[in-house]
């Protein structure tokens, strides 16, 4: 019967959403101390091999990385420029 029994309360599980730079390098140093010594097994797995990995797999991303042409904000800029005198052009008659 569950009516008299009293649920045991969740384990306390604390995930910081916040990190240390300075932590992080210093966990990072340890580590390779420790593996130089052989009390760690070799890590095979760099993060730094990650990196960039993500635009190969995706079709879209691929693609936008290979592209030539990109539309720079001075080139825009400069296209409604031109796309305003042209349409006071015509609606004036006069190119200034």
């Amino acid at each position: 019967m569950g009516m008299f029994k009293t649920r045991e309360p969740r384990k306390f599980n604390r995930i910081s959403i916040y990190t240390s730079e300075r932590q992080d390098k210093l966990d990072k140093l340890v580590r390779d101390v420790k593996r130089e010594m052989g009390e760690l097994p070799k890590d095979d797995i760099d993060p730094d091999t990650f990196k960039g990995k993500f635009a190969q797999y995706t079709p879209r991303a691929h693609k936008a990385s290979q592209s030539r042409f990109k539309l720079t904000l001075p080139l825009a800029a400069i296209v409604v420029i031109l796309l305003l005198v042209a349409w006071r052009y015509i609606m004036t008659g006069k190119l200034f």
